[in-house]
Parts: C-alpha cells; sequence; structure tokens
C-alpha cells in the first residue's frame, strides 16, 4: 500500500475535506474536515471504501482522539433535490469547515470541484483520499457517521435493506423502490436516472 502524505503545504495549517453518499438514492450527503499534526502517520489509514467497515470504525476512534480538530455535516435529500448533488456535497463540506474548532489555513479537496470558503485557499486532489492522511480521515468520518445514519433509518423502513445497501442503487434497493414506492428519504432527482420505466411515488 502506498504510504499517504501527511500535508500538502509545510507552514500552513492544513484541513482534509470529503463526502460520503454522492452516489446514492436515498439518505443526504454527509462531509468531514480534519485537521491532522504534521507528523500524523498510521499505516492502515487509506481511502474509506478501501478499508473494511471493522477498519473504518476502528480509524474513526484513533482520528477522533488524535486529530488536532474534526468535524461532520450533512445536507438533507430535500435540498439535495433543491441545489443538486455536486452543491449539496460542497455544502456539506463548507458546513463541516465552519464547525471546525481551529481554523484552517489552507484545505485539500478530494475531487475536482470545489467553491471558495470564506477567504481560505485550497487545492482540489483528485483521489486524494488515497494520498493525503486528512482527506483520507475525513473520507472515513464522513463515510462512517452516514452509515451510522442509513442504519438508524433501516429500523424504520427495512424492506429497502440499507443496512447493506446504505442508500447506494443496488439492484436489490431499486426492486424495493418499484415494490414499495419512496420514502421521505430519497432524492427525488435521483429517480429518473435509474428507472426505465415510469413509476409513481
Amino acid at each position: 500500500m502506498p504510504e499517504l502524505k501527511a500535508f500538502y503545504t509545510q507552514n500552513l495549517i492544513e484541513a482534509g475535506c470529503d463526502e460520503a453518499g454522492r452516489g446514492c438514492l436515498a439518505g443526504p450527503v454527509f462531509a468531514a474536515a480534519v485537521i491532522l499534526s504534521k507528523t500524523f502517520n498510521n499505516n492502515l489509514l487509506d481511502d474509506s471504501k478501501k478499508l473494511s467497515e471493522k477498519n473504518r470504525y476502528y480509524l474513526r476512534d484513533i482520528i477522533q482522539n488524535e486529530a488536532v480538530s474534526w468535524a461532520v455535516a450533512s445536507v438533507d435529500n430535500f435540498e439535495i433535490d433543491k441545489i443538486n448533488i455536486l452543491n449539496a456535497s460542497i455544502s456539506a463540506m463548507h458546513l463541516a469547515i465552519k464547525k471546525l474548532q481551529i481554523i484552517p489555513e489552507f484545505l485539500i479537496i478530494d475531487g475536482n470541484r470545489f467553491k471558495k470558503f470564506e477567504d481560505i485557499n485550497h487545492q482540489t486532489i483528485i483521489k486524494g483520499d488515497g494520498k493525503f492522511f486528512s482527506i483520507a480521515a475525513a473520507s472515513v468520518l464522513a463515510k462512517t457517521y452516514r452509515d451510522d445514519f442509513m442504519l438508524e433509518i433501516h429500523q424504520k423502513y427495512p424492506q429497502y435493506n440499507w443496512l447493506k445497501n446504505k442508500g447506494y442503487p443496488t439492484l436489490e434497493h431499486r426492486i424495493a423502490v418499484q415494490n414499495f414506492g419512496q420514502t421521505e428519504y430519497h432524492r427525488k432527482s435521483f429517480m429518473k436516472n435509474h428507472f426505465q420505466t415510469k413509476i409513481e411515488f
């Protein structure tokens, strides 16, 4: 496994940001912002998609205990439908940055799209969650907190099996939508892209 880098800038307080749940049919998009020390190191930490669920939760505790500052925020499906998923993802990252107890001087963002937050300079980094510790840490926090949310609402709507699919458009999830319709957690703006036949909701 390639070793992740501790920082992008040498002398600035730097926060890494990432989101989770962008491609889901249901639930909010979550984002996290994490400031780590320049000397932080962890051989297990990586892009959350490459980690087992057990390791993600194990690392969450480490990140929360060792981070200089961290924060998690979300934007719900109603707002996603209003402003689209890209804007909602960026909005969630802005909300997470705003919640940090230490103001960062520079931001590194997973992906290639971002809107400037206040007067803080930033750098977008494609696949940054596999390149920098702080972005990887943000990906772990965003993913685990979103999973917690989906597990909670699974109790209300077990027929969609969000316990397993976490709201992503698996075949099982799409069949459940066809059979049972849409819940208040589904993203209406996503439905037309995943269903060939018209479904009444």
